[in-house]
């Protein structure tokens, strides 16, 4: 099975694959450093692909496509996104189907864009107002440097060496895909080729020196307007004023959103799929927004 689909949008081939059928497609957007989007959330969307088309679009840097010729910004992040889709031969409207970074996407998508986007889903969204409060608290100088220190350690991951083996579990199965069951052995090959191959790309650095820019971009859209469902995790944040969760709860009641609180991390698609996929199709349901 080839999870391969490349379509140019601005020079750059980017990868977008779909599965399933419908007449509104879930779109997966990824967290920030995924190294293989594609893969990393299979869990929840095989199994939302038996009553939908889903899509999951893997940005430059990510999983199969090519490197960026553009900046990470959000306004290109959106605007290459909805190109790759029409590209692919998918037309709005969509469901975003949202893992953190791809939360200040999210956000600017969905209120610039309206008429496109039916509902989001979060999957531990990331909150642009919590971004935003974030910056304020820890100074670019201290982010460059943190960075900056990241980007090493990853450079010596991928060279997938003896450094790499010491920290192999918190490395490449941090969100525990290699040693469960939702990959074939098939997969989990190409999942760690991946891994490694994308580890220490700078697309990934450059979102992240972004991302208070982005983050603020998002915030000036306003707050969600459309029907939401939102997983919240007890992840911990860099803000000592207010909690990841309590940062999620508050703007998801901002957006009359629907809201399920989670233990299970961070990446709990991958230990959890059953129940998210099953309230998200339930919610999706309430909302009219059926599978045909």
């Amino acid at each position: 099975m080839s999870y391969e689909n490349k379509v140019s949008v601005n020079g750059t081939m980017l990868n977008v694959y779909t599965e399933g059928s419908g007449s509104v497609t879930v779109v997966f957007l990824s967290g920030g450093g995924v190294t293989c989007p594609a893969l990393e959330y299979k869990p929840i969307y095989r199994r939302m692909s038996e009553k939908y088309r889903i899509a999951v679009i893997e940005k430059a840097g990510y999983g199969f496509s090519d490197s960026m010729k553009t900046s990470r910004t959000v306004e290109n992040l959106v605007a290459e996104d909805r190109e790759a889709l029409r590209q692919a031969g998918i037309e709005p409207p969509y469901v975003l189907a949202a893992h953190s970074y791809s939360g200040l996407e999210t956000v600017y998508w969905a209120n610039t864009y309206p008429e496109e986007i039916k509902a989001v889903l979060s999957m531990d969204m990331g909150i642009p107002d919590y971004a935003v409060l974030q910056a304020k608290e820890v100074t670019d100088e201290k982010r460059d440097k943190l960075l900056a220190k990241q980007h090493r350690l990853l450079k010596l991951i991928a060279k997938d060496g003896l450094f790499a083996k010491l920290i192999k579990n918190k490395a490449e199965n941090v969100s525990g895909l290699l040693s469960g069951s939702e990959l074939t052995a098939d997969e989990k090959q190409i999942y760690r080729r991946m891994f490694y191959k994308n580890l220490a790309n700078n697309e990934y650095i450059e979102e992240s020196r972004l991302m208070t820019a982005n983050a603020s971009e998002a915030v000036k859209t306003g707050v969600l307007k459309c029907p939401c469902c939102f997983y919240i995790s007890d992840m911990k944040g860099m803000s000592k004023t207010v909690t990841w969760r309590q940062a999620g709860i508050d703007y998801a009641e901002k957006c009359g959103a629907e809201v399920h609180l989670s233990d299970k991390g961070h990446m709990m698609y991958a230990f959890i799929p059953d129940e998210m996929s099953d309230t998200f199709e339930k919610f999706l349901t309430a909302q009219g927004i059926g599978a045909e």
